[in-house]
């Protein structure tokens, strides 16, 4: 049956009512969510003087090593958890600047196959899922396909919008509906204009069509800002993370009356311009900031870091087992050891 001149349907999808009945989240990691999001809450609220670190690999490539990976930080969370909540990164979509190669498991659950999209729905709850039941973290995806949402909305504690759909409409609303805090990033091009309208927009009620249904939103008083850096017209990347753009950011956010003024930092992408060592040093010149400036300290509520089980990155079937097939990201060892110095500094 073609539904557009120049689209096939394939076949029908799983509903998220019946995968979610498929792969329950156990009655502890229901408990685990509700105070998770709780605590979340509070420190973005700035209730909880705490930091969020969002951290885990670039993509969640398979389960066995995200699932490794995520059982590692159980023991260092109880190391810093007077000052630090870690929020484990599930990535499960991948998004590509030209639209070909590997977009994620929830299109491709086996990178060096095609396709499947019944399969990655699967997959992509039961990652999640299993890391909340076995682990107590409810963790971090990246929305970026909408539509998508519903599969894995009762087990997330944090969704972020990338560089290129911060700017998408459907993005916004959605966004405004999620019960759980969001992340705007800044767009590729820097302008933080596009991203404090994308917050606005998050935050407020909104009435729009979702799914084959009309909603309404109350909107998302946790929207707020992710800096990334940016890329310039010859491809160029420019950080955003030093002083002067926090500061500059703590005045924009001011001059929009925004609820809950919040910034998460991202260490890697046009940051450290894809070089994953280079987190560590981000990490620390935005700490001494906030040490130094109460301005920066109330705007900067945590960072986000890629890192995975071992350093760098490989092709897609090298067969390094917890090595990011997509960006570049931070071994363990280096990781543990961020995290120690991040508690000590704070």
């Amino acid at each position: 049956m073609n539904t557009l001149s120049n689209m096939t349907v394939r076949r029908k999808l799983p509903s998220p009512a019946e995968l979610r009945a498929r792969i329950p989240l156990s009655p502890e990691g229901q408990a685990a969510k509700v105070r998770r999001d709780r605590e979340i809450a509070d420190i973005l609220s700035g209730r909880d003087d705490r930091i969020l670190l969002i951290i885990g690999p670039c993509s969640a490539d398979r389960e066995d090593a995200v699932l490794d990976y995520i059982h590692r930080l159980v023991p260092l969370q109880e190391q810093v958890r007077d000052r630090i909540l870690i929020i484990p990164r599930i990535y499960t979509n991948k998004p590509r600047t030209t639209g070909d190669g590997y977009k994620g498991i929830a299109s491709q659950p086996d990178p060096t196959k095609l396709p499947d999209m019944e399969k990655g729905l699967i997959s992509v709850r039961q990652l999640h899922v299993r890391a909340v039941n076995e682990t107590g973290f409810t963790c971090a995806d990246e929305m970026l396909y909408p539509g998508n949402d519903p599969y894995v909305a009762d087990v997330l504690s944090y969704v972020a919008v990338g560089a290129r759909s911060v700017e998408n409409q459907q993005h916004r609303l959605v966004a405004s509906g999620l019960g759980v805090p969001v992340g705007m990033k800044n767009p590729t091009s820097g302008d933080l204009s596009v991203m404090l309208n994308s917050i606005t927009a998050a935050q407020h009620p909104h009435i729009f069509s979702y799914r084959e249904l009309e909603v309404e939103t109350k909107g998302n008083p946790l929207a707020h800002a992710i800096l990334r850096g940016s890329v310039d017209r010859n491809g160029r990347t420019i950080p955003n993370y030093h002083y002067e753009d926090l500061r500059g950011l703590y005045d924009l956010y001011q001059a929009k009356e925004l609820q809950n003024m919040a910034v998460i930092i991202d260490a890697n992408h046009a940051n450290s311009g894809k070089r994953p060592l280079e987190q560590i040093r981000i990490v620390n010149e935005v700490l001494h900031a906030r040490r130094h400036a109460s301005e920066i300290r109330d705007l900067v509520k945590g960072f986000m870091v890629e890192s995975y089980l071992e350093d760098g990155a490989q092709a897609i079937g090298g067969g390094v087992y917890g090595m990011s097939i997509t960006d570049p990201c931070l071994g363990w060892e280096k990781t543990r050891q961020l995290v120690l110095d991040m508690a000590a500094q704070l």
